[in-house]
């Protein structure tokens, strides 16, 4: 056994049991990855997947718990580089994001201005995707960290820390009728069509709770990944938009009107993601602790040792 074979084994897995996929990925030849599994699966005694013919078809109950093994020894593996890494060059590296489109477009901008400052030398990556995306990222050893309101507190095999919480306003044109309620009630949104967020993304999942708790069904005209989208249709008089309140600003914004809407629904949290048994290195915990000032490196590692427990805000 060795770590060649574990690494074909999951790679694998990653690209849905095509193994010409994952012979690309890993540079090398199909023959090559179909002969290493199988001196693999013979000296374990086990059958790795399920075969039909010379295709994979599916993986073994006892090829799950060796995938799984496989993966916690080679994220230990990239953890031991890491460590060597960390001390030869204690602030020199790289740090990949993954993050949605409100995160980098709103909430980052400044830590990524501050933590530039900090640690120049480091070369700082953003991928953007849905949460569902992101966690995998992180879970794949793409990212480090995933930073999203949705999916990552859900998601096995990371720890999930929160960061801050946040609600929503109602966004409409200046002469908008909505803007003049007093007080603003489900009702009278359910009035007019709604552009809002996708089912995926930012806390979608409290706005539709509300409305349904009140028996209510919203007419959603445009449902988007990101609010820039939302702004720029509410902006053409489409509907009435709910948005993530930080993304909302009134030197920019000054073609739209705001009210509040913290009333009519719960609060949501963005939460940072991180593998877990992951090492960090120094600067990894410097950018957490400038996203969310609380979560300081005795607050990571006690997390991380738990195996993923939520500290709270």
């Amino acid at each position: 056994m060795n770590l060649q074979q574990l690494r074909y084994i999951v790679e694998v897995v990653r690209a849905g049991l095509n193994v010409s996929e994952a012979a690309d990925a890993l540079y090398t030849s199909q023959p090559g990855v179909s002969k290493q599994i199988r001196l693999l699966e013979d000296e374990l005694g086990i059958e790795v997947f399920v075969r039909h013919g010379k295709r994979l078809t599916g993986v073994t109950e006892p090829g799950q718990k060796v995938v799984a093994i496989a993966e916690r020894m080679l994220g230990e593996i990239d953890s031991l580089k890491k460590v060597g890494a960390e001390f030869r060059h204690e602030s020199e590296g790289a740090l990949n994001i993954a993050c949605t489109h409100n995160q980098a477009r709103y909430a980052l901008p400044r830590v990524i201005q501050a933590f530039v400052q900090k640690y120049p030398k480091v070369r700082l990556m953003l991928h953007q995707g849905n949460p569902r995306q992101v966690c995998q990222w992180v879970l794949d050893g793409e990212a480090d960290l995933a930073i999203a309101t949705e999916a990552i507190h859900e998601t096995e095999g990371l720890v999930s820390l929160p960061c801050y919480q946040w609600n929503r306003v109602v966004v409409a044109t200046p002469r908008h009728p909505i803007l003049q309620a007093n007080p603003l009630t489900l009702e009278e949104i359910a009035k007019y069509p709604v552009v809002t967020y996708d089912t995926t993304v930012a806390g979608r999942s409290q706005v539709n709770k509300a409305f349904a708790a009140r028996g209510l069904r919203p007419n959603v005209l445009l449902a988007a990944l990101d609010a820039d989208v939302i702004k720029t249709y509410v902006a053409l008089d489409l509907g009435v938009g709910i948005i993530a309140s930080i993304a909302y600003d009134p030197q920019i914004d000054t073609h739209l009107g705001k009210i509040d809407a913290s009333h009519l629904f719960e609060s949501a949290v963005t939460r940072i993601g991180i593998r877990q048994n992951a090492y960090l290195r120094g600067y990894v915990y410097g950018f957490i602790e400038l996203l969310a000032s609380h979560l300081n490196r005795r607050v990571v590692d006690a997390a991380l040792a738990g195996g993923g427990s939520d500290p709270g805000l």
